[in-house]
């Protein structure tokens, strides 16, 4: 490989992995995203580390679990210096890196949050939409300002900051949620730096990587009204919900069901109507079809500039949103399909296999391997997941990857199940939940109940697979965070 591969990592936030078009989702219109998978691999099965933003994004930038990162929740002070993110390591092999949008490994509540040594020497931050920074800390509000437009006079939402707890209303709020138009929308912010970035960093020599962060879709649900416009909500499906479910569910969860998701930061689904419930995700459609058209104008612009070919091409996102399945909104400590199942797409036409659907079990902890590779670099002796560059290549099967993939809750979000830490373990089939320091669990199986209505914990003819499969949790909790930064030399 002559010239080193461009990265674009176009990263969403709150995303589901079934809202893809032509991964099943009949509900909604992602033409683009369906363009990647046409043109790469689509990983099927793909599972964050954490169902909650900082602890999952410091995994895939530096490759290594949310524990050994020591980044577990929200809110952080700082992140830790022995840590390298793989933007770092690209940077100092000759990359051009650069960020538009959200970083979030550090605390952003109020502040630009506190840097590491990431690698980014373009660095347009935009942590969410809302006016919550300093003049010309949010680079979004600084773009609109610049289109002489004010945020607070064309956002309908319900609230205007989200800085505080409960946020600051909204007095023009009309009763639905509406964002802005989508040509001052926060992800076209995003979209349209990016462009800037790599029309800036267009080189024959010089190889770059940009990550684009947008807040969508994550909550609060407020599309632009003409994408709103472009669904029916009778036409949306209702959450997954089954009579009697929660019997045998975790107390957290049968509360959640009662006062809201996220410990009773979302409204409760008891409150809403079937029309609401739908209306809920028409939404969450809507903010993601935007994200598409935005997707498009920048796949669009790499093709008619003749970067395409040579430029990796990722679409993902840092953890799912639950959006009333099991009568659970937002996120905290569920571990449902809805929450941490992800979705992976990546392209690259000239080096990667195109149309490929990979449903080998993939972690995101894999993804800064496998870049390090891509760029004809030795992959990190610290890189605790595994690249799966040949599955990109075709040199190796795509129908397995790993024995199972993991994910961690530590008392995560502040005022959230900060009495809960959990661990994942799903070897494809069973799913099993671990609450240490807790005698309830979670076991389901998902070639029997693919939709998670039935708790088996508690089922007796089950016993002896929970005891084997809690064995294996714990064996693959302590290696696979197992730390091997201090570089072991096997000498004395």
């Amino acid at each position: 490989m002559n010239k080193k591969l461009n990265v674009v990592w176009f990263c969403t936030d709150q995303q589901r992995w079934d809202t893809i078009h032509s991964l099943g989702n009949s509900y909604i219109k992602t033409p683009n995203i369906d363009r990647l998978v046409k043109t790469g691999v689509a990983f099927t099965r793909a599972y964050t580390q954490s169902p909650v933003c900082t602890p999952s994004r410091a995994c895939f930038l530096t490759g290594r679990y949310p524990r050994s990162t020591k980044t577990i929740f929200n809110g952080n002070d700082k992140f830790s210096k022995d840590e390298k993110l793989v933007t770092r390591l690209l940077a100092d092999n000759g990359y051009t890196c650069g960020l538009t949008g959200k970083l979030h490994l550090t605390s952003a509540e109020g502040k630009v949050e506190k840097r590491t040594d990431d690698g980014y020497t373009y660095f347009e931050y935009s942590h969410h939409p809302h006016n919550d920074w300093a003049e010309g800390e949010n680079k979004y509000q600084t773009w609109l300002a610049e289109k002489g437009v004010r945020w607070e006079d064309i956002y309908g939402g319900k609230f205007m900051t989200m800085a505080t707890w409960p946020p600051k209303a909204n007095p023009a709020f009309s009763g639905k949620q509406v964002g802005v138009p989508a040509k001052y929308h926060q992800t076209t912010f995003c979209v349209e730096k990016a462009i800037e970035f790599i029309e800036n960093n267009r080189s024959e020599s010089t190889p770059w990587l940009i990550s684009i962060n947008p807040f969508d879709p994550h909550p609060p649900l407020d599309p632009p009204q003409e994408y709103k416009d472009r669904l029916k909500i009778e036409d949306m499906p209702l959450p997954l919900w089954k009579d009697g479910e929660m019997n045998n569910k975790p107390p957290h969860q049968q509360k959640d069901v009662i006062y809201g998701g996220q410990d009773g930061q979302a409204e409760p689904i008891g409150n809403l109507s079937e029309e609401e419930k739908r209306e809920h995700f028409r939404d969450y459609y809507a903010e993601i079809e935007l994200i598409d058209d935005q997707l498009g104008r920048l796949l669009d612009y790499l093709e008619e500039s003749g970067q395409r070919d040579h430029t990796i091409v990722i679409f993902m996102s840092d953890h799912g949103e639950m959006n009333g399945d099991h009568g659970l909104y937002w996120k905290g400590a569920y571990f449902y399909e809805a929450l941490v199942h992800i979705p992976l797409i990546i392209s690259c036409p000239s080096v990667f296999k195109q149309d490929v659907k990979c449903d080998g079990l993939v972690e995101l902890v894999d993804i800064a391997p496998t870049l390090m590779e891509a760029a004809g670099l030795e992959v990190p002796y610290f890189m605790q997941g595994k690249s799966f560059y040949k599955i990109l290549t075709g040199e190796a099967d795509p129908h397995y990857f790993k024995d199972a993939v993991y994910s961690e809750f530590y008392h995560s979000l502040k005022g959230t199940h900060e009495d809960i830490d959990a661990t994942m373990y799903f070897d494809g089939r069973y799913k099993l939940i671990c609450y240490h320091g807790k005698e309830y669990g979670e076991l389901y199986d998902l070639d029997v109940d693919p939709e998670e209505f039935m708790n088996l914990w508690d089922d007796e003819k089950y016993g002896l697979l929970k005891a084997k499969l809690i064995q294996k949790s714990y064996s693959h909790t302590v290696l696979c965070n197992m730390d091997n930064s201090m570089h072991r030399l096997y000498s004395f």
